[in-house]
């Protein structure tokens, strides 16, 4: 499979038969302005906490660019920068969890909003469970997803992750997934 109807300064990915992935590593800086991107910005995501476990040390970033992409088997393409807190866990093959914003209960969410110093790991007052499948729960997120890492693909600042999901539990029945928009596709 080619992409096309890029212009050529864009990245070109290719999956040949084997899955193997190549792109023009000719990149050109962002010419968009804010304005011509703000479109993007409008493209209705939510609100995450993804979350991966070594031993006893616990990392979570905020997550918005995750998305259903298969129904057999049911995947999701996540991007993510790299560097960000679980990114390396999670690249290593570690068991993930992927805990849903509700509208309803969002007080852990100022935790994540700015990022945090590792030496300051947000989870001490954050209340969560470790699941038997050694996943972390958010008390008081809306829905949790467990998943594991499939394939990665690095089409520009933020890998994507395809990742399997391993099982989910809505968790508040009466509430909905707080919603995100931005104002621009430049930025968060």
């Amino acid at each position: 499979m080619v992409c096309v109807g890029l212009p050529p300064s864009r990245p070109v990915f290719t999956m040949g038969l084997n899955g193997n992935h190549s792109r023009n590593r000719k990149r050109k800086s962002m010419s968009l302005t804010k304005e011509e991107a703000r479109g993007v910005g409008q493209i209705p995501s939510g609100l995450f906490i993804v979350c991966a476990r070594d031993g006893e040390v616990i990392d979570g970033y905020l997550a918005s660019f995750i998305q259903q992409i298969s129904f057999d088997p049911l995947l999701l393409a996540m991007a993510i920068r790299p560097g960000r807190p679980a990114y390396d866990l999670i690249k290593g093959g570690a068991r993930f969890s992927i805990n849903i914003v509700g509208e309803n209960d969002s007080s852990f969410l100022k935790h994540f909003w700015t990022g945090y110093d590792p030496e300051q790991n947000p989870f001490g007052e954050i209340p969560h469970r470790i699941e038997d499948s050694g996943t972390v729960t958010i008390d008081g997120a809306h829905t949790v997803i467990e998943a594991e890492l499939v394939e990665r693909i690095e089409p520009g600042d933020h890998e994507v992750f395809i990742v399997k999901v391993l099982g989910s539990r809505v968790l508040d029945e009466v509430g909905k997934p707080m919603m995100h928009l931005r104002k621009s596709g430049l930025s968060y």
